[in-house]
């Protein structure tokens, strides 16, 4: 497996590689470190390679497709971590570091797995600093779209984490429908059996209907939705609390939009959090939600909150995103607001609210699909069959 990070953590690497060694298979991860973690691990039977890097490099990245450089600095540790560990087949986690792997696999010629995590040409150009320079004028969403399908067309399989997103890069790019595999994020039943629950989460909003939000809080995301809200459900709702746990650059943002409504006591910035503390949010809350803007990124994928939430029984509201929208529908696990419309989702808040019973059951539903369907020890099956037939 080849990673452009540092690891741990990285939830999708980690649970890849420990299906595959459960199965029998021996798994190499090829990752970054700036100095701080041994060069040489064995992580949960991980066998962890990782490399030097530094802040050069790390900007690098970005420029990958605009500039050489970052592959002429990773090439030659990507060819040393094939040749010294004997390496039979290459796992690409993401297409940023994916020409310096093709380069430098050009000599062994391994096959090479290609696992989208994102379509991350579409998420870029949602990224503040490609909106002003100098980023505007250094990154190309666009060539890397191009990238994206040299890659695609190169590797031997390629794997998506929803059904959507596997549908548009399949025709889009005319693929054969065998060579696209599905592997969606997902929870492992450790998340929701093994949970370690924070009393003092649970004690802090032990009177309050909360609305829990948990992970990136960039703008896309949603939150300015969710937010404009909370005056009119205030006003229905005397104990609601919108709780947000994440982080990203635009915080500040959202929290003047919270300010000028004057709605600071019923909005709860809880910051980053551990984990690990997960669970003590979502069984605090009442309602959890996913309000996504719509964008192609956004239609073809949806959060592993989404499953965090269900795995313990909450009822979900979302946006209508395709992907999730088709999920939570299918699902029965929760209801849908229109993008962006404070007025629907309010709407579906107080349907929520007012029918405890309907809220009941949409989170017993989800947590059974979780359970029954969708675990991470369920859908991981085709990332078995893939090496096993690879093999």
């Amino acid at each position: 497996m080849i990673l452009d990070k540092t690891f741990p953590p990285d939830p999708r690497v980690e649970n890849e590689a420990i299906a595959l060694i459960q199965n029998g298979y021996e798994v190499f991860l090829f990752c970054l470190t700036y100095g701080n973690q041994l060069l040489d691990e064995n992580y949960k039977g991980i066998k962890v390679k990782r490399y030097i890097s530094n802040k050069l490099i790390y900007k690098l990245s970005a420029l990958s497709y605009t500039f050489p450089f970052y592959r002429f600095l990773l090439q030659k540790k990507v060819a040393h971590f094939i040749q010294s560990n004997q390496i039979e087949a290459l796992h690409i986690h993401d297409i940023t570091i994916a020409e310096t792997v093709f380069r430098a696999n050009s000599c062994t010629n391994l096959p090479v797995v290609l696992d989208l995590h994102d379509n991350l040409p579409e998420i870029m150009k949602l990224y503040p600093h490609l909106q002003k320079f100098p980023g505007k004028y250094l990154i190309f969403p666009k060539r890397w779209k191009k990238k994206e399908a040299t890659f695609v067309k190169k590797a031997t399989k390629v794997i998506t984490v929803s059904q959507e997103f596997m549908d548009e890069v399949k025709n889009r790019l005319k693929l054969p429908h065998e060579k696209m595999v599905l592997v969606p994020n997902t929870v492992s039943e450790a998340f929701y059996k093994k949970a370690v629950i924070d009393d003092a989460i649970l004690d802090r909003y032990k009177n309050d209907f909360v609305i829990l939000y948990l992970g990136d809080t960039g703008l896309r995301r949603g939150l300015p939705t969710a937010i404009a809200t909370m005056p009119e459900l205030k006003n229905q709702i005397s104990n609601i609390k919108l709780v947000i746990v994440g982080k990203n650059t635009t915080d500040s943002i959202l929290k003047e939009q919270v300010k000028s409504l004057n709605i600071e006591d019923v909005v709860d910035f809880q910051g980053w959090q551990n984990v690990t503390l997960f669970p003590s949010y979502i069984i605090a809350s009442a309602i959890c939600i996913s309000p996504l803007d719509r964008n192609i990124q956004h239609d073809v994928a949806y959060a592993n909150k989404l499953f965090q939430y269900m795995s313990f029984g909450k009822p979900v509201l979302v946006s209508n995103a395709i992907a999730q929208k088709n999920l939570i529908e299918r699902t029965q696990s929760g209801l849908v607001h229109l993008e962006k419309d404070a007025d629907d989702f309010t709407e579906k808040v107080l349907q929520l609210y007012r029918n405890k019973e309907l809220a009941e059951q949409l989170g017993k539903n989800g947590k059974r699909f979780v359970e029954e369907e969708f675990c991470w020890e369920k859908v991981s099956g085709n990332l078995i069959k893939l090496y096993d037939e690879l093999t």
